[in-house]
């Protein structure tokens, strides 16, 4: 079986290489030559752990090209990985990436051909999909199915080889097959396959991360309300979570969620729910508090800084939404760092990975090496992502670092007993405040 991965950005260049891994023959496409260019000398324009190794690994299987029409007209199975950003104006997903795929696909590909949506799309894209291959090809027999990713940023390959499940949206008996065939080698792994409608796979994807949305929604207020009443949110997440109907993941406070899927899907659904008469007003309400969050770290920040930031250096420890990839997309700190610039602070950041991608989101940051040249002169230094790497810092090495003591943690990355006697005024999420 071969297969054609049309769009090589996140999804579908992980997607199509692991793809590969299970032993198909794959094509990804793009009509981006200088992607597909750098693709082809093995480098890998995004990072994710493991991905550059796993895709020299099935080089002989694995090929990339600007020329859809030729992947297409050699696959048995296409897979549209296209983007669906948010729409100007009412937050809905924008299609038009997805339509002008199906029309490319319709031309190119062979009768008897498994069209797959794996971008992530509004319920009813894939009907429409349909509709667009039929009007653009009448004679060829074909079918279309929705196949939703669930990838972690940062976690994408083991997500994919070892899924909690898979999601397949159908209407007739062939893409069914073709779907079991392909995800065939999860079987020995007995990973539920959940064969359903094409509407219900399509929103069973955006139902997922608006949940999860809603559930670091909830656990971040509940910080706040620890903050206040002396209570420690770690202990209740853990205990809370303990509880099999809850579950313990997703449920550690922070800034607030961002990156690529979150606030673009959240938006999205509830957006198409508003159009089409049924509100949604949880994620309504999810949606403006993790706005409000994000907008009000800045404040939080130049509280602890008396009152103002003028004239004052704040060490940015993470810019990436999270750690173990260099996506910026909704990230915090393209948030948090211009509103303190523009009260007056200047900014040293230092991010792993991200820092290129960032550098032209963040302009005037003075971008250092690492932890220790960041906090450099340093009034206050905040942790935004919790990369490994700032989990095992030398406390009395950044306070000789820095000209302030204040340290604020909004991943809480420490234990409160280990910041205590390090001589620093360590703020944290959701748990008392250490002054030492």
């Amino acid at each position: 079986m071969r297969i054609a991965m049309i769009g090589t950005g996140y999804v579908g260049l992980v997607s199509g290489v692991c793809f590969s891994e299970f032993g198909f023959d794959v094509v990804c496409a793009d009509k981006d030559p200088a992607k597909i260019a750098a693709l082809e000398r093995g480098e890998v324009p995004i990072f994710e752990p493991g991905l550059d190794d796993l895709m020299a690994r099935n080089a002989q299987r694995l090929s990339f090209t600007t020329d859809i029409a030729g992947a297409v007209g050699s696959a048995d199975v296409v897979f549209i990985a296209v983007g669906t950003p948010s729409r100007r104006g009412d937050g809905e997903a924008d299609l038009t990436y997805v339509h002008a795929a199906a029309r490319e696909v319709a031309q190119a590909m062979r009768p008897g051909t498994v069209v797959v949506i794996k971008s992530t799309v509004v319920v009813g894209t894939t009907r429409q999909v349909g509709a667009i291959i039929a009007e653009a090809a009448p004679d060829k027999d074909f079918s279309v199915a929705a196949n939703p990713e669930f990838l972690r940023e940062g976690s994408a390959i083991e997500d994919f080889m070892r899924p909690d499940r898979v999601v397949v949206g159908v209407e007739d008996a062939n893409a069914e097959a073709v779907l079991r065939q392909v995800y065939r080698p999860l079987y020995l792994r007995e990973t539920p396959i959940v064969v359903t409608s094409l509407e219900n796979a399509e929103i069973t994807k955006y139902a997922a991360n608006a949940f999860l949305a809603a559930k670091i929604t909830f656990i971040n207020e509940i910080a706040d309300l620890c903050e206040i009443t002396g209570g420690d949110v770690q202990d209740i997440a853990r205990a809370i979570g303990l509880d099999n109907r809850i579950g313990g993941k997703f449920l550690h406070p922070g800034p607030g969620y961002g990156g690529s899927c979150f606030p673009k899907d959240t938006r999205a659904i509830a957006a198409l729910a508003r159009r089409l008469g049924a509100p949604l007003q949880l994620i309504e309400t999810t949606i403006a508090v993790n706005e409000a969050r994000i907008g009000g770290l800045a404040d939080r920040i130049v509280a602890e800084a008396g009152g103002t930031v003028a004239g004052k250096t704040i060490a940015v420890l993470g810019i990436a939404f999270k750690p173990n990839t260099d996506d910026v997309r909704e990230a915090a700190s393209l948030t948090v760092i211009p509103a303190l610039q523009a009260a007056g602070a200047a900014i040293r950041a230092h991010d792993p990975e991200a820092a290129e991608a960032a550098e032209p989101e963040l302009p005037g940051v003075t971008w250092c090496a690492d932890a220790y040249d960041a906090a450099q002169g340093a009034d206050i230094l905040v942790i935004l992502t919790e990369w490994n790497t700032y989990r095992a810092m030398d406390m009395e090495r950044l306070g000789e670092a820095m000209s302030g003591r204040v340290i604020i943690d909004m991943r809480n990355v420490y234990r409160l007993d280990d910041m205590r006697g390090k001589g620093l005024r360590y703020v944290s999420v959701g748990r008392s405040t250490i002054d030492n």
